[in-house]
């Protein structure tokens, strides 16, 4: 079945051109377009899409503010949201991913990678791209809540830590496993208890949390 997905974007070339590269893909479907957050919302909860690709500003409602009314901590069933944005170092995007974002792209990352973050978002792996935004939540780590990062609920096992590092690089679970040299289901088994013990909803907020607290630095590999 196809992904079905909502472009919000408040420029209309920027919103067609999107909308022309995810239909020209076989799986994906684009069912509805907005030029401006607040219609976006409304569109999304009214057709209840896989994913949402929201410009991160947006007149009316930004995109972090729509991303909040749809994936925030108080929304009891939410949609994936992926941001976009002009800047690879802009400072709403930390902010975003803070609303419930599962990722984000640059609008001149291509199509190939515009196609893999909507696959990713939509089954919920491959949330965070190497190459964008693990440097991102590297840079804007420190520009979150002044409060202290909170603690797990319980201390985290060596593998744990080594998964926790492969999933701030942004690594796929395959791709942890293979370098791990351990089955899928057990990457999956550990991220979910990871996600358990930082009170995380998904990858994205346990890659954060790495951050937040230095122990995941740029070039951090997990070891075998």
């Amino acid at each position: 079945m196809s992904i079905r997905v909502i472009v919000a974007d408040d420029q209309e070339i920027v919103r067609t051109g999107l909308t022309m590269i995810l239909n020209s893909r076989p799986d994906i479907d684009v069912i509805g377009e907005a030029a401006d957050g607040r219609r976006a919302v409304e569109l999304a909860r009214r057709l209840r899409p896989d994913v949402c690709l929201f410009d991160i500003r947006m007149p009316g409602l930004d995109g972090i503010e729509a991303t909040r009314a749809l994936a925030g901590p108080a929304v009891e069933d939410p949609i994936a949201v992926v941001v976009i944005t002009t800047f690879d170092l802009d400072e709403y995007v930390y902010s975003a991913l803070r609303a419930g974002a599962r990722g984000f792209l640059l609008k001149d990352a291509g199509p190939d990678l515009l196609a893999q973050a909507v696959h990713a978002a939509a089954k919920g792996d491959a949330l965070i791209a190497p190459s964008i935004t693990a440097r991102l939540l590297e840079a804007f780590a420190g520009t979150g809540p002044a409060a202290p990062p909170r603690q797990p609920v319980e201390p985290l096992t060596d593998r744990e830590e080594q998964i926790l590092a492969a999933v701030a690089a942004g690594r796929t679970n395959t791709e942890i496993a293979d370098t791990l040299y351990i089955t899928l289901s057990t990457v999956k088994t550990h991220i979910a208890s990871l996600m358990t013990k930082l009170g995380a909803r998904n990858r994205v907020e346990v890659a954060m949390w790495a951050y937040e607290t230095n122990r995941v630095r740029p070039g951090n590999e997990p070891t075998r």
